[in-house]
């Protein structure tokens, strides 16, 4: 399908005299745009269905409105064209508000992890309704998934250091990792967002209670382990976190929760963050050679930053000598390009 083919059913989709006008997009396929008129206005998500699936946004985004969570009310869904018209959260994301009042940050992310309290305080539903269709089950973050994810890291960004896919190296990486899986796939007991950071995350301070945080981006949810979306806040790939702040924010979340298990917490908190960080540096990867996005690069170093730190844990002793030896750390800040 052409642009102008897409936007005809897009001007045909939104209320007629509408002004339309671009939003800033994320890693994935979508693409969105402010609706405005007569003083209104709503967001456009525009998924092509060749690439993208919105209706799991659908389904879980009304679990969530369920639940009190602020996630966006879909007003208007074209499932066959992947188009739907969205409550606007507005503008500002946490790293927008942080900008511009950095003394804000502590309590920004308190309610975040507030917000992460709430949501691993109940049971997760065993299933949804999907538009259109039968119920359907929320996937579990197995090993299946959490090994897919990890070999981002060797098929691009391996790939493009190297020259070669290191596939004798990749089989040495499939030992390494399964023991540090089985530490934290028993515990997929909780609602899973996945992408749960500064850029998806909106500050509605006129709120009340969990409602001040705007969730954006949740289709892909899974039933995951409670550690993957704090550090996933917490080890933000596109914002520097002082390490003290993110150490309190974890204090906090296992006061809140009466984790009874601190040490086996912190231990599957490293672990998913370090097959996060492996999984973010092949998608930037990805992102940069195969979509021609040109601003992932400069951020992989950040994330190599935020990698080290996850495999001086005890647990990850093996993984970081995999990555010493396929990466020496001089290599790690060069750019890409």
């Amino acid at each position: 399908m052409t642009r102008a083919h897409r936007d005809t059913l897009i001007n045909t989709f939104i209320p007629e005299g509408s002004k339309r006008t671009p939003l800033a997009g994320d890693a994935s396929f979508r693409r969105y745009e402010r609706i405005t008129k007569n003083g209104d206005s709503l967001v456009l998500m525009d998924a092509p269905p060749a690439q993208e699936d919105c209706r799991p946004f659908v389904a879980i985004g009304k679990h969530l409105k369920g639940q009190g969570f602020s996630a966006p009310e879909i007003l208007k869904a074209d499932f066959e064209n992947g188009l739907l018209l969205l409550e606007d959260l507005r503008d500002n994301t946490f790293n927008r508000v942080l900008s511009m009042d950095p003394k804000l940050e502590i309590a920004l992310y308190r309610a975040a992890v507030d917000v992460l309290v709430a949501l691993h305080r109940d049971k997760p539903p065993s299933s949804l309704r999907i538009p259109d269709e039968k119920n359907f089950k929320l996937g579990r973050y197995d090993q299946t998934v959490l090994f897919s994810e990890l070999f981002l890291f060797p098929e691009w960004y391996l790939s493009e250091v190297t020259g070669k896919r290191e596939d004798t190296r990749i089989a040495i990486l499939r030992k390494i990792w399964p023991p540090l899986f089985e530490k934290v796939t028993p515990d997929n007991s909780v609602l899973t967002l996945r992408d749960y950071h500064a850029d998806n995350l909106m500050w509605l301070p006129e709120r009340e209670g969990i409602g001040k945080i705007g969730l954006l981006d949740f289709q892909d949810a899974l039933l995951g382990h409670p550690a993957y979306d704090l550090v996933s806040l917490l080890q933000d790939a596109r914002r520097p976190f002082k390490p003290k702040l993110e150490d309190a924010m974890v204090n906090y979340y296992l006061a809140q929760t009466g984790n009874q298990n601190e040490a086996s917490f912190r231990a599957a908190y490293q672990i998913l963050g370090a097959q996060r960080n492996t999984k973010i540096i092949g998608i930037f990867t990805r992102l940069w050679r195969r979509d021609g996005k040109a601003e992932y690069p400069a951020m992989i170093p950040h994330v190599w930053t935020l990698l080290e730190e996850n495999l001086k844990h005890p647990a990850l002793s093996k993984a970081k000598a995999w990555f010493d030896e396929m990466v020496p750390a001089a290599v790690r800040g060069r750019p890409l390009v």
